[in-house]
C-alpha cells in the first residue's frame, strides 16, 4: 500500500506537507523515489527485512536503524518509513527517506529565488552522473561532471567546495549545483572586491582559511589572498607552522592585485616600520649584544634580536672547538646568549654574529702556557695521508708523517687510530698561521744513533739488497733498523751490478755514518782493497819467520864448524 501525503503528515509530522507532496501516489511497483509506510518483519544479524506492499518485502541494512551506539532503534513489528531507490527492485533505505526529508526542508527554504545562491557541502561520493556534495546540515546536492570543474584523474571525496544552486526539482526532491558557475561569478566579485582593497590602502582582519609552507591563506570577505613567508615577517621567511594555525584572526594589508592569474597577495610585515631601515645607526660590527635563540638546524642557530630582526649564528661560529656536530647538544631554542656582530647587510636583510669570538682563543691560551720543545700528551683527532692531527688541550697540532717514525717508509694512518693516546713533542709554534707542529720520532734514539754506539768506521758490514739504482744500490744492514747505500765506485770489481737481484748478499765495510738521513755509507771496493792489506801483512809476517830460520840455521852450521877446527 502507497502512502499518501496526508499519511505521511500523521506518521511523520516533522516531514511536513509540501515534503509529501513530491511523491506522487501511485500503484506501480515501478515508479522511482517512493515513500512508502512499511513494517519490519524481521531483523537479522546484518540486515533488516520490510514489508512494504503486499507479499513484497525489502531488505535494508541493519546500519540503517542503529544509533551511533550500535542500539536497534526499531524493532519487529514497528512501523518506518523507507525510500524505494531502484526501479524494478524493492531495495528500501530509511536513511533516504530521512535525508529526502532534510532536501525538501531546503527546497522550500530556497523558494522561487533559488538561482545563482551559494552553498558550501563536502564532496561524499562520485557516480557516473558526477558528485555528490553534503552540506554542514546534511542536506545533499547533486553537482554533474560537467559542472564540477574537477580533474577525472584525481580523488575528489573528502573536499570542501563552493558552488552555485542552477536547477531544483520538488518532484525527484533533487538540488543541482554547480562549482563552474560559482568559480565564474565569484571571480568576478573578486577582482572588483580586490581592486577595492588595494584601492583603500588600509589594513584588513582576515581568517587563516589554511597554511602551507610557501606561505597563509587568509579570507578578507569575499576573496581570498596569500600572505608568503616573505611577507610575513621582517625577520625573512619563515616557517608559517610555527606562528599560525587555521581559524586565527590576523591583521594584513592587500599590496597587489594579478588579474590574470586572479590572485591577491597580501602582507603582514608591511603593517609595521621596516627595523632593517636604520640598523646602521643602532647596531655596528663589533657590537655586543645580547639575543634569544629563535631556531636550530644542523648547520647553525638563528637568535631574535628582540625588534623584528632576526640573526644567524653558524655553527663555526658557536665554538672554537671544530668538532661541534650537532648545534642542539650546544644550544638550547630560548637560551640567552651575548654574541658579537661581524656582518651587517641591510640591503639583502641578514645579520651575522658570532659566539666564539667573546670567548679565550685556545691557540693565544695554549702559546701562553708552551713552548718549543714540551713533551704533551694527546688523542689522535684526524688520519690523512700525510700524517695525523693530535688534540692536545683544546688545539689540534699536526704530526707529519716523516716526524711520526725514523722507518720513512711507515704511515700515521697504517699504525694509528682516531682516538688513540699518544706522547709529542712541540716542534714548531706558527703564531702568523696559528698551527702547531709536533714531533713523535725524537721521543726516542733513533736507529742510526744505536748503530753508531755498536760500530765504527771501518767496521766490516753485512746486509741485503733492497733497491737497485743507476748510482748505486741500497741495502738493508743485518739486526739493524738501518740502510746502506753503495754508489757504483764503492762496489768493487767483485760485484755484478748487471745480474745482481733483491735479496742477494752483500759485505762491505762501514766508511760514513748520516744521522740526519739515518742511513750509512757501505764500501765493497774497500772491504776488498782491506783484505789485501790483511793478506798482504799476513804474507809478510810469513816471509819474515822463514828467513829467520835459515838465517838461524846457517849461523849454527857456521859456528858447529868453528868449533870442530
Amino acid at each position: 500500500m502507497l502512502v499518501r501525503p496526508e499519511k505521511i503528515d500523521e506518521m511523520y509530522p516533522n516531514v511536513g506537507k509540501d515534503f509529501a507532496e513530491v511523491y506522487h501516489y501511485s500503484e506501480k511497483e515501478d515508479d522511482l523515489n517512493i515513500l512508502r509506510e512499511g513494517k519490519i518483519v524481521r531483523i537479522d544479524e546484518d540486515s533488516v527485512m520490510v514489508d512494504v506492499q503486499e507479499k513484497k518485502e525489502g531488505r535494508m541494512d541493519i546500519r540503517e536503524i542503529k544509533d551511533s551506539e550500535g542500539n536497534l532503534l526499531f524493532k519487529v513489528g514497528d512501523t518506518i518509513l523507507v525510500h524505494i531507490s531502484k526501479r524494478g527492485s524493492l531495495r528500501v533505505s530509511h536513511k533516504k527517506a530521512l535525508q529526502f526529508q532534510k532536501t525538501s526542508e531546503e527546497i522550500k527554504a530556497l523558494g522561487d529565488d533559488y538561482k545563482d545562491k551559494i552553498v558550501e557541502g563536502v564532496i561524499i561520493k562520485k557516480n557516473k552522473g558526477g558528485f555528490v556534495v553534503s552540506s554542514a546540515s546534511g542536506v545533499e546536492y547533486f553537482m554533474p561532471r560537467y559542472y564540477a570543474g574537477l580533474k577525472d584523474d584525481v580523488k575528489h571525496e573528502g573536499k570542501t567546495i563552493k558552488a552555485c544552486i542552477i536547477d531544483v526539482n520538488p518532484e525527484i526532491c533533487s538540488i543541482t549545483i554547480s562549482r563552474r558557475k560559482y568559480l565564474g561569478i565569484h571571480s568576478d566579485i573578486q577582482k572588483e572586491h580586490a581592486k577595492k582593497l588595494i584601492e583603500s590602502g588600509l589594513a584588513y582582519e582576515g581568517v587563516v582559511k589554511s597554511i602551507q609552507k610557501f606561505g597563509v591563506f587568509v579570507d578578507v570577505g569575499c576573496v581570498e589572498g596569500l600572505v608568503h613567508v616573505t611577507e610575513i615577517s621582517h625577520k625573512g621567511p619563515v616557517s608559517p607552522f610555527k606562528i599560525y594555525k587555521v581559524g586565527d584572526i590576523v591583521q594584513v594589508k592587500p599590496v597587489s592585485f594579478d588579474e590574470e592569474r586572479n590572485r591577491l597577495s597580501l602582507s603582514i610585515r608591511a603593517l609595521s616600520e621596516d627595523p632593517w631601515k636604520d640598523i646602521d645607526n643602532e647596531i655596528k660590527v663589533g657590537y655586543v649584544i645580547r639575543v634569544t635563540v629563535s631556531n636550530i638546524e644542523s648547520y647553525g642557530a638563528f637568535v631574535d634580536l628582540g625588534n623584528d630582526i632576526e640573526g644567524f649564528l653558524h655553527v663555526s661560529e658557536m665554538s672554537w672547538e671544530k668538532n661541534i656536530k650537532e648545534p642542539r647538544d650546544y644550544l638550547n631554542v630560548g637560551d640567552e646568549i651575548d654574541v658579537e656582530v661581524i656582518e651587517i647587510d641591510p640591503v639583502n636583510k641578514k645579520l651575522r654574529v658570532s659566539l666564539k669570538k667573546l670567548q679565550d682563543k685556545p691557540f693565544d691560551a695554549f702559546v701562553k702556557s708552551h713552548k718549543v720543545g714540551d713533551i704533551l700528551k694527546g688523542k689522535v683527532a684526524t688520519l690523512t695521508d700525510f700524517g695525523m692531527f693530535v688534540s692536545v688541550g683544546e688545539v689540534d697540532g699536526l704530526v707529519h708523517n716523516e716526524y711520526a717514525f725514523w722507518n720513512k717508509s711507515k704511515k700515521c694512518r697504517d699504525v694509528f687510530h682516531e682516538e688513540d693516546e699518544v706522547e709529542v713533542k712541540i716542534q714548531k709554534i706558527d703564531r702568523v698561521n696559528e698551527k702547531i707542529s709536533l714531533n713523535m720520532r725524537d721521543l726516542e734514539q733513533s736507529p742510526i744513533s744505536k748503530f753508531a754506539q755498536k760500530y765504527k768506521i771501518g767496521d766490516d758490514i753485512s746486509g741485503n739488497v733492497i733497491s737497485i739504482k743507476p748510482f748505486g744500490v741500497f741495502i738493508s744492514i743485518d739486526g739493524e733498523d738501518v740502510d746502506g747505500v753503495i754508489r757504483n765506485e764503492d762496489l768493487g770489481s767483485n760485484i755484478d751490478k748487471e745480474n745482481m737481484k733483491i735479496g742477494d748478499k752483500i759485505d762491505g765495510v762501514l766508511v760514513h755514518i748520516d744521522k740526519k738521513a739515518n742511513r750509512i755509507r757501505v764500501s765493497v771496493r774497500k772491504l776488498l782493497k782491506k783484505k789485501e792489506q790483511q793478506e798482504l801483512r799476513e804474507y809478510n809476517s810469513y816471509e819474515k819467520v822463514v828467513l829467520g830460520d835459515v838465517l838461524g840455521d846457517l849461523k849454527e852450521q857456521l859456528q858447529n864448524k868453528d868449533n870442530q877446527s
